[in-house]
């Protein structure tokens, strides 16, 4: 049975590993690692197997006219991936962040896929942000949110993505 909980100090080996995996190189891992160690994390799940971490999300603080966070990396290992436990995950962050009080969850990816939690590319498109273009998507979580342009920053951990 998956369990999602919040990550631990001592989850962040298996979560470099996970996040490793998923993406067959560790520079998403190193983003991880840097927005943790320089406080940007707010965020940042994990599911569990049988004691086993298979996978991690992560949302991050945002520079924006209103609350918001990011949403990078989802990371599910390759052999639990098509399985719903990233869905799971996205689904348990949203509603932490939407508990929480935030504004909006931006993210960078497959407008398809994101599409499936209510984010869309309109919403986004009034924004300016390196990131800015077909695959950039905005959730928004308050229903009084009415800010639909101004300037997005991710933390400064993202500028060194590569």
């Amino acid at each position: 049975m998956i369990d999602i909980r919040d990550e631990s100090s001592r989850d962040w080996q298996a979560v470099f590993r996970v996040i490793s995996l998923a993406f067959g190189q560790s520079a998403e891992a190193e983003l991880v690692e840097r927005l943790r160690a320089a406080g940007d994390s707010v965020i940042s799940l994990v599911a569990e197997d049988d004691e086993e971490v298979v996978a991690h999300v992560l949302l991050s603080k945002m520079d924006a006219p209103f609350p918001a966070l990011a949403l990078a990396p989802v990371s599910v290992i390759p052999a639990r991936q098509r399985s719903g436990i990233g869905t799971a995950l996205i689904q348990s962050a949203i509603e932490r962040a939407r508990s929480e009080g935030w504004s909006a969850v931006f993210v960078l990816g497959d407008p398809n896929y994101y599409k499936r939690f209510g984010f869309e590319r309109p919403a986004a498109a009034g924004f300016t942000s390196p990131y800015a273009g077909p695959h950039f998507m905005m959730l928004r979580l308050s229903l009084s949110l009415t800010v639909t342009t101004g300037e997005l920053k991710h933390a400064p951990a993202f500028a060194a993505v590569d």
